[in-house]
């Protein structure tokens, strides 16, 4: 094992927020993590951000085996690697992957590695103790909740110089989902009209691209009107305060036609059969959001054929996040994409159970928890 010079130990005790069993609240606490195995590398976080999906795995919306450190949206500095680790070196800046493919699998064989089979095989593995020498498991691989955590060296992905560390959390979730689903999935051409169904994080980092792409009108559409002025800075055209009339408003907006496109960034039933009903026939529905199994969506035979939309679900953006982070990474250092504009809060470990109440009541961008190590 390698590590790097100064007072950091390969091995030792770290704070984090520990989810004890499904549904109930986060822990604050210290766990100590092993040192880094073969294939295995360490990293002291700069910083976290804190995802809806993080919610949706403390609550059971998503499986997730506890006792277990979430987080999944971070970036550090690599304090030591295990045997066999060459992607990464002690002292180098990284991004963390919290779907790492494995480049063997069928998916993977077909090129598109945000489908790889094996991306959760890290999830299911202890990777810490408590302090009771109680076995933790890595939440999507990651576990940002902590100061430090190890993960495997498929999960970690070098940073190009001139990105601050703390801003660069969100290109390992948000920015690399919302990318994607603009330039990936939904494959937004320049003139284009997009609406944009929630704005946090991801529909954030959504406009943006959508911005970036050339779209010649992005349609923000959220259920909180204090979200406006976040909308708009981010690039949005228009903002419209969601409702039972959102569809046939925004129909209205673009001719009587609808969006080119449409972007679902909150995984609701609703929000989806709105952005579908938002989209021009022979245009293009991209679901983001991740709902719950019990989340259903109708559409009528006819409809099908009659409107000849798309709709589809979009994994991680679709994106490869090797190939796409050093083409966000020019994005940021040309100035047309503005990572710090996602943030609406920057916390400690005891904040994130104020920034998952503030993403049930649909307030907020992304909160941004600030490690004192990691600047």
């Amino acid at each position: 094992m390698q590590a790097a010079p100064g007072n950091h130990s390969p091995r030792g005790a770290v704070r984090a927020a520990v989810l004890p069993a499904v549904g109930e609240p986060l822990r604050l606490t210290v766990i100590e993590l092993p040192e880094p195995g073969p294939g295995q590398v360490r990293v002291r976080l700069a910083a976290a951000g804190v995802c809806h999906s993080d919610l949706s795995l403390s609550n059971g919306t998503l499986a997730q085996p506890v006792p277990a450190v979430l987080g999944h949206e971070g970036a550090g500095t690599v304090t030591a690697v295990g045997a066999g680790v060459t992607a990464v070196s002690p002292g180098q800046r990284v991004v963390l992957n919290w779907a790492p493919s494995c480049g063997s699998c069928a998916f993977c064989g077909m090129g598109e590695p945000w489908l790889c089979a094996h991306a959760d095989a890290a999830n299911t593995r202890p990777y810490a103790r408590g302090e009771d020498g109680t076995e933790l498991f890595p939440g999507l691989t990651v576990a940002a909740f902590a100061e430090e955590t190890v993960v495997p060296e498929r999960a970690v992905l070098p940073l190009p110089d001139g990105i601050p560390l703390t801003d660069a959390a969100l290109l390992g979730c948000a920015v690399l989902t919302g990318y994607g689903a603009v330039h990936h999935s939904a494959r937004v051409r320049p003139g284009e009209s997009v609406v944009v169904m929630g704005v946090g994080g991801v529909g954030l980092a959504v406009i943006q691209s959508a911005r970036i792409a050339g779209a010649g009108r992005i349609i923000a559409v959220d259920i909180s009107e204090a979200k406006e002025e976040l909308a708009r800075s981010a690039g949005a055209t228009d903002f419209v305060v969601a409702s039972g009339q959102t569809s046939r408003q925004i129909r209205k907006m673009t001719g009587g036609l609808g969006a080119d496109v449409a972007v679902e960034c909150a995984g609701r039933a609703e929000t989806i059969r709105a952005a579908w009903s938002s989209t021009r026939r022979g245009g293009r529905t991209t679901v983001v959001g991740i709902g719950g199994k019990d989340q259903i969506v109708s559409f009528s035979a006819l409809e099908i054929f009659y409107t000849a939309r798309t709709l589809t679900g979009c994994v991680y953006g679709n994106s490869d996040p090797a190939a796409d982070l050093p083409v966000l990474a020019g994005h940021v250092q040309a100035g047309r994409l503005d990572l710090s504009a996602l943030v609406t809060d920057h916390i400690g470990l005891d904040g994130i159970p104020d920034a998952f109440a503030a993403m049930q009541q649909g307030r907020g961008g992304r909160a941004l928890i600030v490690y004192d190590a990691g600047a």
